[in-house]
């Protein structure tokens, strides 16, 4: 009798619900960590038998090698420090005007019908395309990098906010105008709430496409940043160095996804 009342008991059900869901999340991170871990090995292993060509693909001991001899002579940090100074600030300058500009897109029918086609005919458009242009007006110095990033950036933002705007149930639209909520409430906590969730995923793929456009922006008249050491190390076929530049963007790449997951996570708990 006992034991079938603690089967039925719905604190001890969801105390097992509970471990269940931990137990799947372990398991799930371990595949995480498990699936580079085996690649790398694997890597590691077709260079030091010779099944794999070590002069194009030298195993990542040897990538590491170098990696900490770089650290160490310094000339790795100046890369890293230019190139997250240009990624953050172009990162912000695209993010910013793009939520505004699609909140006010979204909610006001006017503005989005006079932007819409300026943005519908300049996004298609690579913005590496325009980087001549853009280094023809803003110099080949930090500025044009940053801009060249804020472009790439502000399109996925804008686009993503105005679709969250506009797929914002009516009902809570038709509710804050009954009360008299004013524009500047209005916007803050009907339309942006609102578009968050749109809007978020937007901004994820806008940091990742920043991290694509810098490599290549500093790959074009740069003298310093991971790209223009991802180029320079292939044009003078070191290749070690030219991997740890490689390995870099992609742990920035996953680090920022990490980041914004989890600011993902606090600003939208219900998710």
């Amino acid at each position: 009798m006992k034991e079938t009342e603690l089967q039925g008991n719905p604190f001890e059900i969801e105390q097992r619900e509970w471990k269940r869901r931990q137990k799947n999340e372990r398991w799930k991170q371990m595949l995480t960590i498990a699936s580079p871990i085996l690649l790398l090995m694997l890597w590691e292993f077709l260079s030091r038998t010779g099944l794999m060509d070590i002069r194009f693909f030298p195993p990542p001991t040897a990538i590491m090698g170098t990696f900490w001899e770089m650290i160490s002579n310094g000339t790795l940090f100046e890369h890293i420090g230019i190139s997250l100074y240009r990624i953050i600030l172009g990162f912000l300058l695209g993010v910013i005007p793009g939520v505004v500009i699609g909140l006010l897109m979204g909610l006001y029918s006017p503005i989005r019908h006079f932007i819409s086609p300026i943005v519908m005919a300049l996004m298609p458009i690579p913005t590496l395309a325009l980087l001549p242009i853009i280094i023809i007006l803003f110099g080949i110095g930090d500025l044009s990098k940053v801009i060249t990033i804020a472009g790439s950036v502000f399109f996925p933002v804008v686009i993503n906010t105005v679709a969250g705007v506009i797929n914002i149930d009516s009902i809570y639209l038709d509710v804050a105008k009954n009360y008299g909520a004013g524009k500047v409430n209005f916007f803050l906590k009907i339309a942006l709430p609102g578009a968050l969730p749109v809007m978020l995923e937007g901004i994820q793929m806008g940091q990742a496409i920043a991290l694509l456009t810098i490599v290549a922006a500093e790959m074009m008249g740069a003298t310093s940043g991971i790209g223009f050491l991802i180029w320079t190390s292939y044009k003078a076929f070191l290749l070690k160095e030219m991997y740890v530049g490689l390995i870099l963007i992609s742990f920035f790449g996953y680090l920022f996804s990490i980041m914004l997951r989890g600011l993902q996570k606090k600003m939208l708990p219900w998710r």
